[in-house]
């Protein structure tokens, strides 16, 4: 008796005789036939398995595959976020995460900036000692980012002798020589790290929203800054920010080695509704389009921008006018006018100590107080009136947060301003029976909405800045998460078709947390899970769309 394993190979053997004599028994084009069918196939899982390897690659970020090349004459079209883990001494210094590089590339961005406070990394306040733990820390931010393909941008969110955010620095970096000792020497402590490690790679970000600063002081420190850094390594990319909280271009800096960059937060009042830091008190939820209504009014010592705030009505029965002020520079005499006649005179100044404001605050920089009223100031318009006058004559300037317009049987009619900008003229309006209201004239023109057009205007400048072959980016922009989730994405929605257009690479501020995609605690919106965590998709569509 044969042994079972013998039989079955026998019988293999056989089988294999009977399928050669089939083959060769059918004609040559089944042949070409079999064989092309098989290329195909070879195509297909080559194809595959490709595409797994590069769907791997953009999760653990293991590819060579180089980022675009960037130089401070053309800066490519990063997309990406802040990472705010060393933003703060006080409340947020910890370790950068690899997951966040991870996730990011995961989802398909190449950026990173990361705003940080120069306390975090020296020793027990001394500005000439460095604490190598936290560098080892920023290192490892640097490294990582080479592993995912992302772009990395150091920034100083706090330097020696300037913040934009509280507390106030000890020294003054655009008048203390020793802050700009050591901003300088900082700088060349990272540019010594770091040196050699290409500008696709790596940049730096001098200074973040530099304010209540001239554009030749300015100017010249970030000319002896970026000299500094090039004398030790002459290919790294610089990056400055514009002046007035990163909103004009320095046209002083052009010619000089260094792109720049803006921060986009127009209007404020939309994109900061509610935030805690800022004195929102008074703000109207915001819409967009944004009806465009200035929040000042001027007096005699800005002469060139005096004009009154007008509303134009049937005011037949006896009304009340109450506007609520904010802030009284120096001093103002608030009048009001009916039909041409004078009905209120009021002088408003600030000072110290107590007084009909609720805060007194002095501007060293001025050498005036600017206190916070928040309080209503009312009037009686008599019956028949047809056009009302609101206006400073004499004095500086104040702001107010609303205006209020009640009668008997009528509809109350309540405004509140949209934007803080300087400069802008006051609105008129026209106001109805039902207590609605138009626009009539607006920053001096037929532009009454704050819309995708008038942002285009606020990006206008920049431009006029990259013919000037200077490269420009937008650092930072995004919106805090009290404003409604429909009308914060189509503020973004507007602002990253004009960056697309404009080849302005872009980082919303931020990844994680109260402006971002990830964990922004959103009354209105419904999260997804992503790794453990909350994840705005809508936000995060439209981002990866442009």
């Amino acid at each position: 008796m044969k042994s079972p394993v013998y039989s079955g190979r026998s019988l293999l053997r056989s089988a294999s005789l009977r399928r050669v004599r089939l083959w060769h028994a059918r004609p040559l084009r089944t042949h070409f036939q079999r064989v092309r069918r098989a290329y195909i196939l070879l195509l297909l899982v080559l194809v595959c398995l490709v595409s797994t390897f590069f769907e791997q690659v953009l999760v653990s970020g293991s590819t060579t595959a180089g980022l675009p090349e960037a130089s401070h004459q053309a800066l490519p079209y990063w997309r990406g976020f802040n990472l705010l883990n060393k933003f703060s001494k006080d409340w947020s210094n910890k370790p950068f995460r690899e997951r966040d590089f991870a996730r990011i590339a995961e989802l398909g961005f190449n950026f990173v900036r990361l705003p940080m406070d120069y306390r975090v990394w020296i020793v027990g306040g001394d500005l000439r000692r460095f604490n190598e733990k936290t560098l080892k820390e920023i290192d490892q931010a640097v490294a990582w980012g080479e592993k995912y393909n992302i772009h990395v941008q150091l920034n100083f969110h706090r330097a020696p002798g300037y913040c934009v955010n509280a507390p106030r620095e000890d020294l003054n970096l655009w008048t203390d020589a020793k802050a700009q000792e050591a901003f300088i020497r900082h700088w060349e402590v990272f540019a010594r790290r770091y040196q050699g490690i290409p500008g696709k790679n790596l940049s730096f970000n001098l200074l973040n929203e530099p304010a209540g600063v001239e554009a030749r002081v300015y100017a010249d420190l970030m000319k002896r800054t970026i000299e500094a850094i090039h004398r030790i390594d002459p290919e790294r990319l610089v990056i400055v920010d514009g002046l007035n909280y990163a909103r004009q271009p320095v046209w002083e800096l052009v010619g000089v080695k260094a792109a720049q960059s803006l921060h986009n937060y127009e209007p404020f009042r939309l994109t900061h509704y509610k935030a805690e830091w800022v004195n929102s008190s008074g703000w109207a939820e915001p819409r967009w389009p944004l009806p465009l209504i200035p929040d000042k009014l001027y007096g005699a010592i800005k002469r060139e921008l005096q004009s009154p705030m007008v509303f134009e009505g049937d005011f037949d029965v006896e009304t009340e006018l109450s506007i609520r002020v904010q802030v009284v520079s120096n001093y103002a005499r608030l009048v009001v006018k009916a039909d041409g006649h004078r009905i209120y005179n009021r002088m408003l100044r600030s000072g110290p100590g107590k007084g009909e404001w609720k805060t007194a605050v002095y501007r060293s920089e001025w050498g005036i107080y600017q206190n916070i009223f928040d309080r209503d100031y009312t009037v009686r318009i008599p019956p028949g009136a047809r056009r009302v006058e609101v206006m400073v004559t004499d004095g500086d300037w104040l702001s107010f947060s609303r205006v209020t317009i009640a009668s008997k049987d009528r509809e109350k009619t309540v405004i509140a301003p949209t934007v803080s900008d300087w400069g802008l003229q006051p609105a008129a309006f026209q106001i109805g029976l039902d207590g609605s209201y138009r626009i009539t004239r607006a920053h001096g023109s037929d532009n009454v909405y704050l819309d995708k057009e008038w942002l285009r205007e606020t990006i206008d400048p920049w431009l006029d800045l990259k013919k000037q072959g200077v490269g420009v980016m937008v650092g930072e922009w995004g919106v805090y998460n009290k404003t409604p989730h429909d009308v914060t994405l189509r503020w973004m929605e507007d602002s990253l078709h004009l960056f697309k257009e404009a080849g302005l690479g872009w980082a919303l501020w931020n990844f994680e947390g109260t402006f971002g995609i990830i964990n922004s605690n959103r009354a209105d919106v419904k999260y997804t899970s992503f790794h453990g965590d909350r994840l705005d998709r809508s936000m995060l569509e439209l981002l990866q769309k442009y």
